[in-house]
């Protein structure tokens, strides 16, 4: 693009030029002519103006103030709202119920944004997200390979994998090939029993030793007895030699009732 200023390498910053990877982000995010999209990180505006064409309305969210400002001149349209704002800040429930979030990010950015769309009272209805491929496909992973950040996102969200767009597609190339990551919500809650914050207290705790196994991890943890883990594990047939990363979120589930029961049970002085 013409005049385009530097990438700046603080804010992690690489421009985007193909349209086809552009128009792959649009389709992942199933955006459709009434929709309002949520575009974070509008940078030059090249996603933008394929947006701005496909939907009602495109709210774009740029932290750089340079490029925020100069945005309404590349990409002039009376259905784009910019604004200059740290999207981690931003008051989702601002936008209207429905929306489609579509996100050319700084990798860094991944973990914290999940967390924000997914904890928000107003999440987006689907979301693409370029990422760093071996980000995208540590959300995306099955037991054996999980980690918090899949969990999280599982817990929430349909997730799977789009187009791959290589290094070299972006100016300049980083270091690493990239992918769409696709999040659609789901309709219902995956565990409607489940109380959110005590559910991640529980996962959080698990991962937080990451080589260790779930008794140790646990243990230490939830500040519980080993044998109180032995019990909670074993009651629903979990291994307590075994390590977070092989749990489904079935399996963490299971271990969450596991614990609501066993909880109640110290409460009343049978432990």
């Amino acid at each position: 693009m013409a005049n385009s200023p530097p990438p700046k390498k603080s804010l992690g910053q690489h421009w985007l030029y193909d349209e086809a990877s552009l128009q792959a982000m649009c389709q992942a995010a199933a955006v459709q002519p009434n929709d309002t999209v949520l575009e974070i990180g509008s940078g030059l505006g090249t996603l933008t103006e394929l947006l701005i064409k496909q939907s009602k309305q495109v709210v774009a969210v740029e932290f750089d103030e340079n490029l925020a400002a100069s945005l309404p001149n590349r990409v002039r349209a009376d259905n784009l709202e910019v604004i200059t704002q740290d999207i981690l800040s931003f008051d989702l429930t601002k936008l209207p119920l429905g929306y489609k979030l579509v996100a050319n990010i700084p990798y860094y950015l991944t973990s914290n944004l999940i967390r924000v769309i997914s904890e928000t009272a107003n999440p987006p209805t689907d979301a693409a997200i370029l990422v760093q491929k071996e980000v995208a496909q540590r959300v995306a992973a099955a037991p054996g390979d999980m980690s918090l950040l899949s969990v999280t996102a599982q817990f929430y969200w349909q997730v799977s994998l789009g187009r791959e767009v290589k290094a070299e597609l972006f100016t300049p190339p980083p270091k690493v090939d990239s992918q769409i990551l696709i999040l659609k919500k789901l309709p219902k809650p995956l565990f409607p029993d489940v109380d959110p914050k005590d559910f991640f207290r529980l996962v959080k705790a698990g991962f937080a030793q990451r080589r260790k196994t779930l008794l140790n991890s646990l243990s230490a943890g939830l500040w519980l007895d080993k044998e109180v883990v032995k019990t909670v594990c074993g009651s629903v047939d979990i291994n307590p030699t075994r390590r977070a990363q092989t749990l489904s979120l079935e399996e963490w589930h299971n271990l969450y009732q596991s614990l609501q029961a066993v909880q109640v049970q110290i409460h009343r002085g049978r432990f």
